[in-house]
């Protein structure tokens, strides 16, 4: 891992580290990437069939591997521009993205970086700050930059030597704030420490309180030693009721001294919840299991699943385990002594007793902690993607939020991320099985596994309804697994833009929750034909007629939509007209659509799509449209509400009465 520098750890220390990758505990983990210039569900079928139009063969299977010359596929989207990393973040991972004005500001693990997106075919570079800590995830609200901590090598100084002590005051894991007033110029003005980092945040902007945010913080590490932050307890909650476990942390940060900032609560959402169902192994991940163990490879058992320690790690341990001997170098007897001792040393490390799996140990408790919490504040709701669990809450009373349903699924491994729907009555969830870092997307992993899971909620509970996954098979030389997106502004329909790191981007359609269906992409061949390398997209939003890609290892991508089969030039006219200030996409914003004459067409598009009207009744209505636009005053007025009058007397006998009385809607607006 970057920036941390194995051999001066002692090997508790090194495993802990370890295991948080192998465990997918941080999930999304650093990793040096490529350098040069409730039970389980039974499900519906995984993925309805692509229709007709969609590429056959698919194009991104057997493309050119390469850094920043590898071949592409694109399609139903626009590629404007590719931009690499500057100097001082190239080789070091791209992570999560934020949006404020023209501006996208992008966190990688040595700080920030700012991109000015005036000219999106050439985003020019602003800002570059250095200040290493994973994962660098970014927010903003107003003047205000929030940026997350978690590893150990992040200082309170920014400063980039790491931090080589076990124990240290230099040490930061929690939030970093940021005034960017003057977005060229950043004030690092607070921090708010928090006992297990910051691997995700969300901010908070509560629709009753116009002098706070909130900032909800998830750490997946290890509780940090009392020593270096006081009040940091990994003790379990029946022994310690102010055990840093089984919680998440909710910074309240007052908007005129944002110095001040300070955790407030931190709600226990997960009591009650027991250890989830999971699934096994992969197929091609039992024969690379047998065939470690075959040459002897170390392999370790973490809460019931083999695990072969990877060969970058074995060194590095094995040397520190000779030394705790007394061996300069490590010899055949410490390699066995090794061997032995990792059994015990895992389970010391974990907790785990020996009767932990017995029959009358009773249930195992469930997750400690969320990997990323979707705030909506619009409709009082917050997704938690909690590990083992994903989870809805209560967010109206924002310190204190509410575990409403909790859902569990054998064929996920690592809840990562949420996403509502508009109205907020779905909700899909992110499964990154393999932490980010293994590829989950090969053609014989099963579709259920690294996907997406859709739920309708119904009367405040969540009914799942089908899986979403990357249709094109990935090589096993891509990190591939489902990660982070956002919806994407179409009037009347749920499509969303999501990153699948080496498998690029995809856009889908999941209107119909049971039936999603991909409408759109782009991706690259591999980094490297013979060998996994880090990279891909890291995250993908939508912004202000924009699609934006923080790639891990190739720097920033910007996309627009094309008119399809699947989706129309009104349309997609109709979601330029949605304009925000800022994005996080973790405090998701309901989007609003002004009254246009774009988003009355693009509602005409989707009923001649349904058929929800005759045809010739859409005909008529385009035509009138069109003399109503080409007209002005009293004129326009009358002919827009006689159009509406004939809408509305027509949505009775519609197939899609909902879609017509939305078309009418915006019709008498027009007028």
């Amino acid at each position: 891992m970057k920036g941390h520098v194995f051999l001066r750890r002692p090997i508790f220390r090194t495993l802990s580290l370890l295991a948080a990758a192998l465990l997918g505990l941080s999930a999304c983990a650093p990793r040096p990437v490529a350098q040069t210039a409730s039970a389980a569900m039974t499900a519906p079928p995984a993925v309805t069939a692509p229709p007709a139009a969609a590429p056959d063969p698919d194009p991104r299977v057997g493309l050119r591997a390469g850094l920043f010359d590898a071949e592409e596929a694109v399609w139903n989207l626009r590629k404007l521009s590719s931009t690499p990393p500057p100097e001082a973040f190239l080789g070091v991972t791209n992570s999560d993205l934020a949006f404020k004005d023209h501006y996208a500001i992008q966190g990688n693990y040595n700080g920030i970086q700012v991109w000015d997106l005036t000219n999106p075919a050439s985003p020019s570079l602003v800002t570059e700050y250095v200040c290493p800590a994973s994962q660098s995830d970014v927010s903003v609200y107003k003047n205000l930059l929030f940026v997350s901590g978690e590893g150990l090598g992040g200082r309170l100084d920014c400063g980039a030597e790491g931090v080589p002590e076990a124990v240290s005051k230099d040490r930061l894991r929690g939030i970093r704030i940021f005034d960017i007033t003057d977005i060229r110029n950043p004030q690092y003005i607070a921090n708010v420490q928090t006992c297990r980092g910051s691997h995700t945040h969300s901010v908070l902007k509560d629709p009753n309180d116009d002098e706070n945010v909130y900032v909800y913080v998830s750490g997946s590490a290890p509780v940090r030693p009392e020593e270096e932050l006081p009040g940091c307890s990994a003790a379990p909650p029946d022994e310690d009721p102010n055990s840093a476990l089984f919680r998440i942390e909710i910074i309240k940060v007052p908007l005129a001294h944002p110095e001040q900032a300070a955790v407030v609560s931190s709600p226990r959402i997960f009591e009650g919840l027991v250890a989830p169902p999971r699934h096994g192994m992969a197929p091609d991940d039992l024969a690379e299991l047998e065939a470690a163990r075959a040459r002897g490879a170390f392999i370790v058992e973490i809460f019931g699943q083999e695990r072969v320690l990877p060969d970058g790690f074995v060194a590095p341990m094995l040397a520190a385990f000779a030394r705790e001997r007394g061996n300069d170098a490590p010899t055949a007897a410490d390699s066995a002594a090794f061997r032995e001792a990792l059994p015990g040393i895992i389970k010391k490390r974990f907790g785990i007793k020996d009767d932990d799996a017995g029959e009358d140990a009773g249930p195992k408790p469930g997750p400690t902690q969320c990997h990323d919490i979707t705030l909506y504040p619009e409709i009082g709701r917050a997704g938690g993607a909690c590990e083992g669990y994903g989870l809805l809450l209560d967010i109206t009373d924002p310190i204190h939020p509410k575990r409403m349903d909790a859902v569990a699924d054998s064929n996920f491994s690592y809840w990562h991320s949420a996403t509502f729907n508009n109205d907020g009555t779905k909700v899909l969830f992110s499964d990154e099985w393999g932490g980010g870092g293994q590829p989950k997307c090969r053609a014989s992993d099963p579709k259920e596994w690294g996907a997406d899971a859709i739920f309708t909620i119904e009367n405040g509970k969540m009914r799942f309804q089908n899986y979403y996954k990357l249709p094109a098979p990935q090589t096993p030389q891509e990190n591939c697994v489902a990660h982070n997106g956002s919806l994407i502004p179409i009037p009347g329909r749920d499509v969303m833009v999501q990153a699948w790191y080496q498998g690029g981007i995809s856009v889908f359609d999941w209107t119909d929750p049971a039936h999603p269906v991909e409408i759109a992409f782009h991706d690259r061949g591999p980094i490297s034909a013979d060998h996994m390398e880090m990279g891909g997209s890291w995250s993908v939003y939508w912004y202000n007629g924009l699609i934006v890609s923080s790639e891990i290892a190739r720097g920033l991508d910007v996309f627009e939509l094309v008119p399809s089969a699947y989706l129309t030039e009104n349309e997609i006219a109709a979601a330029r007209t949605v304009r925000l200030d800022y994005l996080n996409t973790q405090g998701q914003p309901k989007y609003v659509w002004p009254a246009t004459f774009a988003l009355a067409r693009a509602y005409l598009d989707q009923l001649e799509r349904s058929k929800g009207l005759a045809a010739d009744r859409i005909a008529a209505a385009r035509q009138a449209l069109s003399a109503a636009e080409g007209a002005s005053g009293e004129a326009r007025r009358e002919a827009l509400t006689k159009l509406a009058d004939t809408l509305e007397a027509q949505a009775r006998a519609s197939g899609d009465a909902a879609k017509v009385r939305k078309l009418a809607s915006v019709v008498r607006d027009l007028g």
